[in-house]
């Protein structure tokens, strides 16, 4: 009685941890607030490439801005370059900014 009992309790720790790992591995990053500068930003580029005005950058809106916009964005954190993207991906940078 007392082997099953052990098996039994070995069993359950065992389902527990895997059960804990998977959560681990499927929560999703959190997201952070936005300073008022990548704000205004955000609001400006809307603005300029909106074309649709409604209120979203659709597939084709988001193709046509510059590079230097996107340079812009990217620097302040509202875009991840294609290093930065590359990198989290892979898990191979840890100094990657947390978005």
């Amino acid at each position: 009685m007392k082997k099953i009992l052990v098996a039994v309790m070995g069993m359950l720790c065992a389902a527990a941890l895997v059960v804990n790992a998977q959560d681990a591995t499927t929560s999703k990053p959190k997201k952070t607030k936005l300073t008022a500068e990548q704000k205004a930003l955000q609001k400006e580029m809307l603005e300029k490439y909106d074309t649709n005005k409604d209120g979203k950058l659709d597939k084709n809106e988001r193709a046509a801005i510059s590079k230097e916009d996107k340079e812009k964005m990217t620097k302040a954190g509202l875009l991840k370059s294609k290093k930065n993207a590359a990198e989290t991906t892979t898990g191979s940078s840890t100094n990657a900014p947390a978005h």
